[in-house]
């Protein structure tokens, strides 16, 4: 005897809500197409709540104590209105509702009839013990729903005695494909979302990026080009004018070609585009074609500490110095190589200067990436240049390699 299930239908419209809004990625978005996963839920609860109470009344003359029966189902009425009306989705709330179902499948064996216990019969909650399992599912996906349907199937196998029959079989395996199916599509669709929010977001991105282009390069970008080239034809302080002028020209180029870096859902950043703005006449940055994506907060660090490396080029490297970034994707820790072709550095002068109190690496470059999980390795040596390796983790909690 056990408490047969099958998987509620997929909510019409389920894998459809992220329009205008939802498909930005907004948070809004984001529960509004959770509350149609959760609302999937509550119908499926209260239909077979409904079913259990018609079983229960055809069956009522055999139960050794009807009674007791109805007062269980009242229990589970009244917990099914609870978790309707007030939307409870706390975890205690989903264990509360795991463990009602539990004791209401056991108190079949006290309350029904023995010889019904035996042949097979229905638990009092039926089919309503797979609504915690779909609940687990939405919840954490399809391991939550599995293991919810595994208590439930032990439960049932001890309300029966440990005689499995082979109806009662079929409903565990019916009850343990429901959670880790429904728990998979829950992931699937929420994976789905989030991709579909970040492949709007780099469409905005290219969109601004185009009109940005239309706008700028037939003005900026010209009297850059001819400022640069009319410095370097006329020579003394007009050629240093016309190299700065061809610095923000590439900047400028950069920036149309990058766009503006928007944020995606889960708060993620394209950290190639952002070291992108970087490129000066001077400075290469170089990566993989498609976007890298990282948390912000690493963003924001592998930045700062590419430009605290790409000042010191500037400071220390000597006149002329060329200066390279290279951005490098891993499966999980990002690789951002600082070189340049400058003076390089006796070995130990970094230690020297920290003594000195002069922090400028250990606390703008290492500090920095130290404070996201990640390392930072200085190889120089004089007259050979100097490379800055940072490494941090894509995800929070990784590890950012050697250090």
């Amino acid at each position: 005897m056990t408490s047969p299930t099958a998987p509620p239908p997929v909510p019409t419209g389920a894998t459809g809500t992220t329009g205008a809004t939802g498909a930005t990625g907004a948070p809004d978005a984001e529960r509004l197409a959770d509350d149609r996963l959760w609302r999937a839920v509550g119908i499926f609860r209260v239909a077979s709540l409904a079913y259990a109470a018609v079983l229960h009344a055809r069956a009522d003359g055999d139960y050794r104590h009807g009674t007791g029966g109805w007062a269980v189902l009242g229990v589970l009425t009244l917990w099914t209105v609870y978790l309707v009306v007030r939307r409870d989705r706390r975890p205690w709330a989903l264990a509360a509702d795991l463990a009602l179902v539990c004791l209401a499948v056991l108190a079949t064996r006290v309350l029904d009839d023995p010889e019904r216990v035996a042949a097979g019969a229905q638990t009092l909650p039926s089919i309503y013990a797979a609504t915690p399992v779909l609940a687990f599912a939405v919840w954490k996906g399809w391991r939550a729903g599995l293991a919810a349907a595994v208590l439930v199937c032990v439960v049932d196998v001890v309300e029966v005695g440990g005689r499995i029959s082979p109806p009662t079989v079929n409903n565990i395996v019916l009850l343990l494909l429901a959670g880790a199916i429904v728990g998979y599509a829950v992931e699937l669709f929420r994976a789905g979302r989030r991709d579909l929010a970040r492949a709007v977001a780099v469409e905005a991105a290219t969109r601004e990026r185009e009109r940005l282009a239309a706008d700028i390069h037939d003005s900026v970008l010209q009297v850059l080009a001819y400022v640069r080239k009319r410095g370097n034809e006329v020579g003394g302080e007009a050629a240093e004018i016309g190299r700065l002028a061809g610095e923000q020209e590439v900047r400028l180029r950069a920036l149309v070609a990058t766009g503006e870096v928007a944020s995606a859902a889960g708060g993620e950043q394209d950290v190639r585009a952002v070291l992108g703005g970087l490129a000066t006449g001077r400075v290469t940055v170089t990566g993989p074609a498609q976007p890298v994506m990282v948390p912000e907060r690493a963003v924001k660090a592998v930045n700062g500490a590419v430009r605290a490396a790409l000042d010191n080029v500037e400071r220390h490297a000597g006149p002329g110095a060329n200066a390279w970034v290279l951005v490098e994707d891993e499966d999980d820790v990002l690789t951002v190589s600082v070189r340049d072709d400058g003076a390089g550095m006796d070995p130990g002068r970094l230690e020297d200067a920290e003594r000195e109190g002069r922090l400028g690496v250990a606390a703008s470059i290492r500090g920095r990436i130290e404070d996201v999980g990640g390392s930072v390795v200085v190889v120089s040596a004089p007259g050979q240049g100097t490379e800055v390796e940072i490494r941090v983790p894509k995800r929070p909690g990784g590890q950012g390699g050697r250090s």
